[in-house]
């Protein structure tokens, strides 16, 4: 399936140039999604609307207050339905994933000793690792050489700690792969170790359809996590999609106004959940563009999406490995769309990742990414790095030297990206490789800049 999408009357932004060194600019080629995505036109019109009409949602009686707060209530019921929650579970809207996650780490009850766990996996980003680890012991599930999760290893953890896992926290696809994970499967095993599963689904929902599938369902994914600004409306808001009955019990994770029934001077009736655990003023606007955003791609079509992508894709997999030098990490395999997305990590030998990606910036312009990709154990792993060369670096950073840190490049794919800035990217990797490219230095925090 071939498409065409008319990008300029779908995303704010598309079309704008970028300066480029060597005079002159080039139309931007955005190739840095799995980051954050520009807003759809239709998002930028929904809360210009709505501002018209924006005031303090709850116990507000002025007409504004009580039209913002239809507006906020109803992009809860939206959102919901798009990823299909369930009447048990709840939309809790919150700052991003990352908050999700920590929200969601403090209502999960790790019971001290007695073996308990949360099981996570080797691709985790930090957010759904550094979280778990505050709230007890964690195990982790290894990832192979070509960086998918060892399935193997995850069922017998599962099957080990039975009945003492509190949680099996995964991603539904990696933000330096693309692997895509078969959650539903996965959720099925923790269900039979009586452990509910947390997906992080930041990477997941803005390309592909996601499903909790109903309560009863052994494959019911019991939480989910994921923010607006990866889907198209970068507002400042993540969702929680998690069960109401756990919400419900302990004190909220945040505390403060919205979230009580009752105080008094030495005492406190917290409130039912969503509320409960969204203290202070939410993020109505945000709400709401979040709701537009998955209506949006929804309209769009899902099928459409995975066909735009795909394209893009299945070219990035073919010719970047043809650029001499170019490692490209992860699987190597046939570009199989179901098993995951247009994200794709390399390193162009002997070049340091951060010269790489300055050079596609300010002589292509180019947005793409470099580092670790706030998944250091992932990077580390896939790199193959030592444990000497692990320490020495970790040392430096300590220090305060952030250079020469070990890391990739990352392109990746959505909307905003077209089959003449996959090519650019192509042609700009051959022109570095072959050393045409710019003179830069390196600053003291791992920041490359030109010379001139």
């Amino acid at each position: 399936m071939t498409v065409t999408l008319a990008v300029e009357a779908l995303l704010v932004g598309a079309g704008e140039h970028a300066p480029v060194a060597r005079g002159g600019s080039l139309p931007y080629a955005h190739l840095d999604h799995a980051a954050s995505t520009p807003p759809f036109a239709r998002v930028m019109d929904a809360v210009r609307d709505a501002a018209l009409r924006y005031a303090s949602v709850h116990r507000g009686t002025g007409w504004k207050s009580r039209q913002t707060t239809r507006a906020f209530e109803d992009a809860r019921t939206r959102v919901g339905r798009r990823v299909g929650a369930d009447s048990s579970q709840v939309v809790v809207f919150v700052r991003n994933t990352t908050e999700a996650l920590n929200h969601l780490s403090r209502r999960i009850a790790v019971p001290p000793g007695g073996g308990h766990v949360v099981v996570v996996t080797g691709m985790e980003h930090h957010s759904n690792d550094l979280p778990w680890r505050r709230a007890g012991a964690v195990v982790r599930a290894r990832v192979d050489a070509a960086g998918r999760v060892d399935e193997d290893q995850l069922r017998d953890l599962l099957r080990a700690h039975a009945g003492r896992v509190a949680a099996l926290a995964v991603t539904a696809a990696s933000n330096v792969t693309g692997i895509v994970n078969p959650v539903h499967r996965w959720a099925r095993w923790a269900h039979e170790a009586g452990a509910p599963i947390v997906v992080d689904a930041a990477q997941l929902v803005p390309h592909r359809p996601l499903d909790c599938h109903p309560a009863p369902d052994p494959e019911h994914l019991d939480a989910v996590a994921f923010s607006a600004h990866k889907c198209y409306a970068p507002f400042g808001v993540g969702a929680l999609v998690a069960p109401r009955a756990l919400l419900a019990a302990g004190e909220p994770a945040v505390v403060g106004g919205g979230t009580i029934d009752v105080v008094g001077d030495d005492y406190v009736s917290w409130t039912a959940p969503p509320a409960r655990e969204e203290a202070g003023t939410p993020c109505a606007l945000g709400a709401l563009a979040l709701a537009e955003a998955l209506d949006a791609l929804a309209a769009l079509g899902w099928d459409t999406v995975a066909a735009h992508e795909g394209a893009l894709a299945a070219l990035l997999h073919q010719h970047l490995r043809a650029v001499p030098g170019l490692t490209l990490y992860g699987d190597a395999g046939p570009c199989d769309l179901d098993h995951r997305l247009g994200v794709f990590a390399f390193n162009l030998d002997p070049l340091p990742h951060g010269l790489v990606a300055a050079a596609l910036d300010y002589e292509w312009g180019i947005g793409v990414r470099n580092g670790c990709f706030c998944a250091h154990p992932y990077v580390k792993a896939l790199l193959g790095l030592t444990a000497g060369a692990i320490e020495a670096f970790e040392n430096r950073v300590r220090a305060g030297d952030r250079r020469a840190q070990p890391g990739m490049v990352r392109a990746s794919v959505g909307l905003a990206a077209s089959r003449d800035d996959a090519a650019r990217l192509v042609t700009a990797l051959h022109a570095i490789a072959d050393g045409e490219h710019g003179e830069y230095v390196e600053d003291v925090d791992g920041v490359w800049s030109p010379v001139t």
